[in-house]
């Protein structure tokens, strides 16, 4: 995709927002999605989507409508196309990783059908960790703010690599057990680049699939695995609303039996702001895992949240 000839951006989903600011192109934003809240200078740009999903619902019930609609072919957020149409975007920013997680492709596409001047889509699938880091080189080359991407790149690179070789002065016997979860109500594990983070923090996934989308977790099985460490990051949550999930996952039967939580190593962090977000702040996400993991030797940048420990 060549560079851009003009500057009206609208985007999608939240990691791209995130990085349309991070490569300086806030300026350019003129629309983002209902879920987009950071950097907090997005929250005055004007909503063009919304969704279906009553988020003030407990967590069940919130899973079941999800597979409901998904189920039914019906789309979990709907795009404001008056609005579309009155910013003027030449460039849609979009997904297509999952439709759990923004305007699906099947509505971008209807969406495209009724928008003047057939603005150019920009879309993102990352499934690992290296993916994350494409996205933000190939949007650079996109939208002319190559320079931009180049040098987020290199900084995201070397705190990953920094990371990396802390971690490799473990040995294996020091490398903790660890369950990266997503969902609570039922569970989920944490798929896609989150087992990846999970080794480069000096752990050893024993849930999720590197490159893969998160699966259900039966309870029995996450029993039978019995982590050293339950890290949870629940998708779309911040810390206060997964505490209050908290106590369904305490009643469950064997719960403090776990080793977990016989250590005292289950950790709450936001699911929302980091690791369920693939854009530049996945690498905070690392971090905050490595040190939640090896206190001693990987130390918490500043600024960043400590996982908290419950």
């Amino acid at each position: 995709m060549s560079a851009l000839t003009a500057n009206r951006i609208v985007s999608l989903l939240p990691s791209a927002t995130e990085l349309i600011c991070a490569l300086g192109l806030d300026a350019a934003l003129v629309g983002v999605s209902h879920e987009c809240d950071f950097p907090a200078s997005v929250t005055t740009r004007p909503r063009v989507t919304r969704t279906r999903i009553a988020h003030d619902a407990d967590s069940r019930s919130i899973d079941a409508q999800v597979r409901e609609e998904l189920a039914g072919n019906q789309a979990l957020y709907s795009v404001d196309i008056d609005r579309l149409i009155a910013l003027a975007p030449d460039l849609l920013v979009t997904q297509s990783l999952c439709d759990v997680c923004a305007v699906g492709a099947n509505d971008v596409e209807a969406a495209l059908c009724r928008l003047p001047g057939q603005p150019r889509v920009f879309n993102l699938q990352p499934e690992r960790l290296h993916d994350i880091l494409d996205c933000v080189r190939a949007l650079g080359e996109a939208t002319g703010a190559t320079a931009a991407a180049t040098a987020l790149t290199q900084a995201l690179d070397a705190r990953i690599a920094a990371v990396r070789a802390r971690s490799e002065r473990l040995p294996a016997a020091a490398r903790p057990r660890v369950a990266l979860v997503e969902w609570l109500d039922p569970w989920f594990d944490a798929g896609h680049w989150n087992p990846e983070l999970v080794e480069l923090a000096g752990g050893v996934p024993v849930c999720g699939r590197a490159g893969a989308p998160s699966t259900t977790l039966e309870w029995a099985h996450l029993q039978a695995l019995d982590p050293d460490v339950l890290f949870i990051a629940c998708c779309g949550f911040d810390v206060a609303r997964t505490l209050s999930d908290l106590p369904i996952a305490r009643a469950l039967p064997g719960w403090t039996s776990l080793k977990a939580v016989r250590e005292g190593r289950v950790y709450v962090t936001d699911g929302n702001a980091y690791f369920n977000r693939p854009g530049p702040r996945i690498v905070d996400s690392l971090e905050i895992l490595a040190h939640a993991l090896h206190p001693t030797l990987h130390p918490l940048p500043a600024l960043l949240p400590a996982a908290l420990t419950v």
